[in-house]
């Protein structure tokens, strides 16, 4: 899991990202196209066209960090804007990790029994 501390900005890229990119191909997105610098030690989050997979690039001062997670049921809430990238505290990050709209938090989907 991301250590997200109270002064770590989590930024989210707006629109979906091609998932098949990379630490490499993210941090040079986030560089070139979002204008951001991938070693401040922020978390830059990217989803997918379908919207149940996300990945997350966060630099801890030593090196790079690569994580996804996919959602089995629905979809992850992402801002329709096209400004690049929107600004998300550690609570709302927290909030879209379990699936729950970091707008207006309330649980979306909870399995009722398994298999």
């Amino acid at each position: 899991m991301i250590p997200v501390r109270s002064d770590v900005r989590v930024w989210l890229a707006s629109g979906h990202t091609d998932m098949r990119k990379g630490m490499g191909g993210l941090a040079r997105l986030i560089q070139e196209g979002l204008g951001r610098d991938p070693f401040a030690g922020d978390v830059f989050v990217f989803r997918g066209r379908s919207g149940s997979l996300i990945k997350a690039l966060w630099h801890d001062g030593i090196g790079l960090s690569l994580y996804a997670k996919r959602l089995e049921r629905g979809r992850f809430i992402w801002p329709s804007t096209v400004d690049g990238v929107v600004h998300l505290s550690g609570g709302q990050m927290g909030y879209l990790l379990e699936g729950i709209d970091w707008r207006n938090p309330q649980q979306s989907w909870r399995p009722t029994r398994a298999g």
